[in-house]
């Protein structure tokens, strides 16, 4: 017999849904309006503001530098979580207890005061480039969701298996890398999109890290905003919307969510 929903559970489901997406909704309609300010409901249709956002130079130029930095960083993130997180689960006997926590200290300690850190010993103490000096800060943000993600992955994982490769003669890197990466790589997909998303959307790091000539795509978004007020700041969060909506969408038709929860 079919359970009866009660409707006080449904109009709670969707004051929830309408929590979390009526900002999404308010966006895409403010990007889509025809007016010469940010309006909603929409003033007249129009795809001007998103032609607009490609025409302005600086949003091109950091566009490509938020993807190569989230993509650089996602990527130096997880040569550093890999082996930390194979390292706290193949010896977690070994290891001292609080070692794990080290690696959640970037998410711990908050944004600001780690921006301002790290402008203080690596941009100005280490004189470093803004450019590595931003991608150290990303890969530093985003080093705990690796560390975690693929720590789960490996909570799961049977060493036997590993230990059975090794003593048939395969060299233990070999064995790590065709026996134990493969059956991790969901965890690690699932990382390297969490990770990449954070990065691309960081704004608390990055704005201290910036400098002239070199910046992310939502500081310019705020620049831009501070004197401008049209529909192209809408229009761009709408696109930065559709990579994570498409990103999702990928990993859902190569992989499949319930193959990443495992």
């Amino acid at each position: 017999m079919r359970r009866r929903i009660h409707p006080a559970l449904v109009g709670f489901a969707a004051l929830v849904f309408l929590f979390l997406l009526g900002p999404l909704v308010i966006i895409l309609g403010a990007s889509l309006s025809n007016t010469t300010y940010l309006a909603f409901p929409p003033e007249g249709l129009t795809l001007r503001w998103f032609e607009n956002a490609f025409e302005i130079s600086a949003f091109r130029r950091t566009m490509v530098t938020s993807f190569s930095l989230a993509t650089l960083g996602t990527l130096l993130s997880l040569a550093i979580g890999i082996p930390a997180a194979y390292a706290m689960a193949r010896y977690r006997w070994h290891l001292p207890r609080f070692l794990g926590n080290v690696f959640v200290l970037p998410v711990l300690v908050p944004e600001i005061v780690l921006g301002f850190a790290l402008m203080k010993s690596v941009a100005t103490g280490l004189d470093t480039p803004i450019y590595t000096t931003l991608l150290v800060g990303h890969a530093l943000l985003v080093l705990p969701y690796c560390v975690r993600v693929v720590g789960a992955s490996l909570a799961q994982f049977d060493f036997s298996v590993e230990e059975a490769a090794v003593s048939l003669g395969c060299p233990r890197w070999r064995a790590f890398f065709t026996v134990v990466l493969p059956n991790i790589r969901g965890g690690v997909i699932a990382a390297f999109v969490l990770a990449f998303i954070t990065s691309l959307n960081d704004v608390s790091i990055s704005i201290f890290l910036t400098g002239p000539g070199v910046s992310t795509l939502p500081i310019q978004l705020l620049a831009h905003m501070e004197q401008f007020f049209d529909p192209t700041i809408a229009s761009v969060s709408v696109l930065l919307m559709f990579v994570t909506v498409v990103v999702m969408a990928l990993v859902e038709r190569t992989l499949g969510l319930t193959f990443l929860a495992r």
